[in-house]
């Protein structure tokens, strides 16, 4: 989607300077694309779009890295409080690449750590491997000889659109076309939206409105979510309900 649409426009500047949101509290959604263009005709709370040269659509591509026998995958399967998350995003549009750690608080909060990073996107060098060590050793106990192991489990793919909430500061991303693919070549699809709010804690007006549509969040994770499907073995009772609710929506295909 190129140009001006029904909301107003906001740089990346502005937009990370006023809620950049790396200590966060999530709230995902997946919802159809009607309900979407009912939010953006009458939005509940004055909502920014952000804008690039004219752009406000923009293609995602991240790989996420485990190890060989998806220990990552495990923390976050059985509640560990001490899990994390690697990956790379390439902003498909800009050829930009970044290193991000993801790990959760006691409290739930997400915290997000964001590098640039110059090695391939499905690589870990030394750099990034020193990176990844010294920024969650004390957070999360990160064993060295874990980071070690890691290596390219599973690259996902969409388009986003970005708002922000002027009246409270929170944060929304809508992405769109979503695939994600183990190595191998078997693959997920999901038709729909993942609307996911990014606030300071409270619950904002979009999700409020939301809830009034009869969507509530879900337990839902582009990596751990995929990667239960695509790969029955591993546990995932701590995502069926999210995957019962979205039976009809998912398209999981094994390699040819």
């Amino acid at each position: 989607m190129t140009g001006t649409g029904p909301l107003a426009p906001i740089g990346l500047d502005e937009l990370d300077a006023t809620a950049s949101l790396l200590d966060r509290v999530d709230r995902k959604y997946v919802v159809d694309e009607e309900l979407l263009d009912a939010l953006e005709r009458r939005p509940p709370t004055a909502l920014r779009e952000l804008e690039i040269d004219g752009r406000r659509d923009f293609g995602y591509s991240s790989v996420y890295f485990d190890t060989d026998d998806r220990h990552l995958h495990r923390l976050a399967a059985t509640g560990r409080r001490r899990r994390f998350k690697v990956r790379t995003r390439t902003y498909v549009d800009s050829g930009r690449c970044v290193l991000e750690l993801k790990w959760k608080t006691g409290r739930g909060v997400t915290i997000k750590e964001r590098h640039d990073h110059v090695a391939a996107d499905d690589e870990i060098g030394a750099e990034a491997h020193r990176i990844v060590v010294d920024a969650l050793r004390d957070r999360v106990r990160v064993d060295p000889a874990v980071v070690e192991r890691l290596v390219p489990t599973l690259r996902t793919e969409y388009r986003r659109r970005t708002w922000l909430d002027t009246s409270g500061g929170s944060r929304i991303t809508c992405d769109t076309d979503l695939v994600c693919t183990i190595p191998d070549g078997s693959s997920l699809r999901l038709d729909g939206v993942v609307i996911e709010t990014k606030s300071s804690g409270a619950a904002g007006a979009l999700d409020r409105w939301l809830w009034r549509q009869g969507q509530r969040p879900l337990t839902f994770s582009k990596y751990c979510t995929a990667l239960s499907l695509i790969e029955p073995t591993l546990p995932a009772n701590k995502w069926h309900r999210t995957v019962a609710d979205l039976h009809d929506r998912l398209d999981v295909r094994s390699a040819a």
